[in-house]
């Protein structure tokens, strides 16, 4: 096997380069014109912002898909698995299982109460300007932290692809100038998506993105299931040998809940994953960039309906993320893909290679099926880019330009044209966060936007659906109080500095000693909202009863 990954480490030639690059571009182009045809239809700010709400369920469904099935999805589960066995699946299982808390109690109430952001609903029944600052900021940190994971990943995919070893350079790079370059490139491609194509060019590429994604991870799984004539106990006892860690591969314990001799640190790593368990689950109710999809739809059923279609997908998409992960750990091995990336984020492209070099002979097999996959990979975070840029800038155009410096009076034209100037700003400060967090696993990455989100927007919108006594003070409490700790616990934790995986790993200012910050920061944010609602004494249940009715019938909905 270990032959397998040798001749995967060498057989990135010319052609390869050739290939991938022309695929690349080709999927560029393809979406280019879709967002340049979008544009024309979008006339008005319906449109720029939710795409006309005329997509069906299973379009929007797709979407969801599209949005959700990120780079951390794809390349960073598949490498955690690679690398860590049973644990990687923890995150597969977190991120679907979250989808339950996003149907049961905020897709339907959310589409029948906002309009176009997360902020409609939280400002609802109460003071305007401040809340709508509060969700402004909340929007645009979660996705910041949303956007470096996925531009690390086209990052770590960019040596691999272009064949870049240690002391060789295509077109006068070397590897990390390279990685530098791609996150600089996928960045002001997604500023073009956003500021061009709007929700209606973004959610048409995210379902193209969808299909390929999906018809990526089903090839690529059948070709793993075949070489092990279907049967998986061979592929699962060949993962466990080729990784190094024998049987425990196989079992809970070499990433979270480790055993050791120091008391203090077994007990900070089952809290560790407690942590990353609740953040997950809970996470994707908060995501704004998740959320700004439920308005899309005309009705709050088809939300419901797009979001059982969310969930058929992703479902078996993380099916098949077993697959690739354990199948990368079997024919490629831990050694080669910690060489190529510490972080494992390029396990799914490797295996493609070592596939095609297995199925179809010589370096052209592996290269015309690494082009393929990294091709899908790419599009997956373009799209998913798209998306998240797209919520945070309208979120500063929406609910902080037009509320709160305008107070209302700005006109619609001037909305969007403020949108699509956050655009710039916020691509420009997630390419220069990125450079810095190329160290980093991406689906780790991911579950601390998870976190993060979960901490501030989750309690902010539960409080406010369900809650009467809510109010504006228990809104900012709940909000600034959930994204400050969850924020200063990831900075003083070892993923900042402290550890030789960290983002700084030659600096040591951790004091937190968990890498999710979820544990303590999610409960503080509903703790933040019930203190803050207590301590004001506003009220409006008439306002409360009218969200009420609009939230469960959608009487009044735009």
């Amino acid at each position: 096997m270990q032959s397998h990954s040798l001749l995967a480490a060498e057989a990135t030639t010319s052609t390869s380069r050739t290939l991938t690059i022309t695929l690349f571009l080709v999927f560029v182009a393809i979406t280019l014109a879709i967002t340049i045809w979008a544009s024309r239809q979008t006339k008005t700010a319906t449109d720029y912002y939710a795409g006309g709400r005329s997509f069906s369920g299973f379009q929007n469904g797709m979407a969801i898909g599209g949005d959700y099935m990120s780079a951390a999805s794809f390349l960073g589960i598949a490498g955690l698995i690679a690398l860590y066995g049973y644990d990687g699946f923890l995150y597969s299982i977190g991120f679907l299982v979250a989808w339950l808390v996003a149907l049961l109690l905020v897709a339907e109430f959310l589409r029948n109460s906002g309009r176009y952001t997360m902020a409609d609903v939280l400002a609802f029944r109460m003071r305007q300007r401040p809340v709508r600052t509060a969700a402004s900021v909340s929007t645009i940190v979660v996705s910041i932290f949303y956007l470096i994971a996925q531009m690390v990943g086209a990052g770590a995919l960019v040596s691999l692809l272009l064949g870049i070893k240690p002391g060789a350079t295509f077109l006068g790079m070397d590897a990390d100038t390279a990685k530098v370059a791609t996150i600089i490139l996928v960045g002001a491609l997604m500023i073009v998506y956003v500021v061009v194509g709007g929700m209606k060019g973004t959610t048409y590429v995210q379902i193209v993105k969808a299909f390929m994604l999906m018809s990526g991870a089903l090839i690529m799984t059948l070709l793993v299931l075949a070489h092990y004539k279907f049967n998986l106990s061979a592929l699962l006892g060949d993962a466990a040998e080729q990784s190094g860690k024998g049987a425990a591969f196989l079992e809970p314990g070499l990433r979270y809940g480790v055993e050791s001799d120091d008391a203090a640190k077994t007990f900070y790593s089952k809290m560790d994953l407690l942590s990353l368990g609740i953040a997950l689950v809970l996470g994707t109710a908060g995501l704004p960039h998740i959320l700004t999809r439920f308005y899309t739809v005309p009705t709050s059923r088809i939300a419901r309906k797009s979001v059982l279609w969310a969930i058929g997908i992703i479902g078996t998409f993380y099916l098949f993320t077993l697959a690739l992960g354990f199948g990368a750990a079997a024919l490629v091995g831990g050694k080669a893909i910690t060489a190529q990336d510490k972080a494992g984020n390029t396990a799914a492209p490797q295996l493609a290679q070592a596939l095609g070099i297995d199925y179809f002979g010589g370096d052209t097999g592996g290269a015309i099926l690494l082009a393929i996959i990294a091709a899908v990979a790419f599009a997956t975070i373009l799209a998913v880019v798209a998306g998240l840029t797209l919520a945070s800038s309208s979120s500063v155009a929406h609910d902080f330009y037009a509320s709160v410096i305008k107070r209302g009076q700005a006109s619609e034209r001037d909305e969007v044209r403020v949108a699509r100037i956050a655009a710039f700003g916020i691509g420009a400060v997630a390419i220069v966060l990125s450079i810095f967090a190329q160290s980093l696993n991406v689906a780790f990455l991911v579950a601390l936007a998870f976190a993060v989100a979960a901490s501030g927007n989750l309690p902010a919108i539960l409080y406010s659906l369900f809650w009467k006594g809510f109010n504006t003070s228990g809104a900012l409490w709940a909000i600034y109080g959930g994204l400050t700790s969850a924020v200063v616990l990831v900075f003083f934790s070892p993923v900042v500095s402290g550890s030789p995986t960290a983002m700084f790993p030659d600096s040591d200012w951790h004091w937190f000693p968990l890498n999710n910050p979820g544990i303590i920061s999610i409960p503080f944010g509903f703790l933040c909202g019930w203190i803050g609602a207590k301590i004001s004494k506003e009220s409006d249940l008439n306002k409360y009863a009218e969200l009420e009715v609009r939230s469960v019938t959608g009487y009044g909905a735009h």
